[in-house]
């Protein structure tokens, strides 16, 4: 799902993919930084731990406040993107907790550029090189990657005793973690 961040004129794709191959995935990363403009962006997380679209929009929101703000850890709002969407303040962290490893098979997406045509040639361009449609399905809460995330994120059983619906409420935990990771900057 592609939106529009009008408070920073820019657009972010929201994706994912299933059933995907590392070794296509990774090289189609190392090549594409290569040859994309300055202006476009691309971050790839494992789907797993990806508590939904939601999840990335803020972290996504998040990255692009503190580029404009000048607080931002790292130098690309795509990697600053992995650090909010992961609650991790150090890049190897990040990349450790919600980065691709070779056994990840759902692949979540974040692209950001001023320019929709980019993103969108950009997504084409990937679509055809790992060899699956986009499944944004892989972005949504199933009780495995419930089981996942709460590790992942140390949400504890007293937080989830809190909420009626652990779902949604596993989600906003996560989002809260986000938020929390820009309030200690």
């Amino acid at each position: 799902m592609q939106y529009y961040i009008e408070e920073h004129n820019r657009y972010a794709e929201i994706t994912g993919y299933q059933s995907i191959t590392f070794e296509k995935t990774e090289a189609f990363l190392k090549t594409h930084r290569k040859q994309t403009t300055q202006q476009t962006e691309i971050q790839f997380f494992d789907a797993q731990l990806i508590a939904s679209a939601q999840h990335l929009y803020f972290a996504v929101l998040n990255a692009l406040q503190a580029f404009q703000n000048k607080t931002n850890i790292s130098k690309s709002p795509a990697m600053e993107t992995m650090l909010y969407a992961s609650a991790e303040r150090q890049i190897q962290k990040a990349i450790d907790r919600l980065g691709i490893k070779p056994q990840t098979k759902t692949l979540a997406i974040v692209i950001i550029d001023k320019d929709a045509k980019h993103i969108d040639d950009l997504l084409r361009t990937l679509t055809k090189y790992i060899g699956t449609e986009p499944d944004e399905t892989v972005l949504e809460m199933t009780k495995e990657k419930e089981t996942k995330i709460h590790q992942t994120f140390q949400i504890t059983d007293t937080e989830l005793e809190t909420i009626a619906d652990n779902k949604a409420e596993t989600r906003d935990l996560v989002i809260e973690r986000v938020a929390l990771l820009a309030s200690q900057l």
